[in-house]
């Protein structure tokens, strides 16, 4: 017996979905930038790169699991794009500005990535399920 779908995703199984991509997402996410870092990358180039590496995770996963619609094809990944350009200068802004007024601390790079992630992420779920991913 195969399940189908006879209604839209309720906001809480779709938040509870969301949240679990966004997990895992963040942990690539910051896995990338902390490598990138270690290995001695500029600060906002392993921003950049690491935000879009997890940017693409949460994409593949969002689409597949917490936002099933139909229809969309390019124009959906077109929303995708331009939602994505714009929290990219967002996150990479919000970091850097982090990054200017935090203390100096051994876990600075980590808060201002979480600060620029939070606000991202805000931002993205708002935006996916209202845009790019509406029924």
């Amino acid at each position: 017996m195969t399940a189908t779908r006879t209604a839209p995703a309720g906001l809480v199984g779709q938040l509870a979905r969301f949240i679990a991509v966004g997990v895992l997402s963040a942990i690539v996410d910051l896995g990338v930038y902390q490598l990138l870092l270690h290995l001695g990358v500029w600060v906002h180039a392993a921003k950049a790169i690491s935000f879009i590496l997890g940017t693409t995770t949460a994409y593949l996963l969002n689409r597949r699991f917490t936002f099933t619609t139909a229809a969309g094809g390019k124009r959906r990944f077109a929303g995708f794009v331009a939602l994505y350009a714009t929290t990219f200068a967002i996150n990479v802004g919000v970091n850097a500005l982090a990054l200017a007024v935090l203390p100096v601390m051994p876990a600075r790079y980590t808060v201002a990535w979480v600060i620029a992630q939070g606000t991202a992420t805000a931002i993205n779920f708002v935006m996916l399920r209202t845009v790019v991913f509406r029924a």
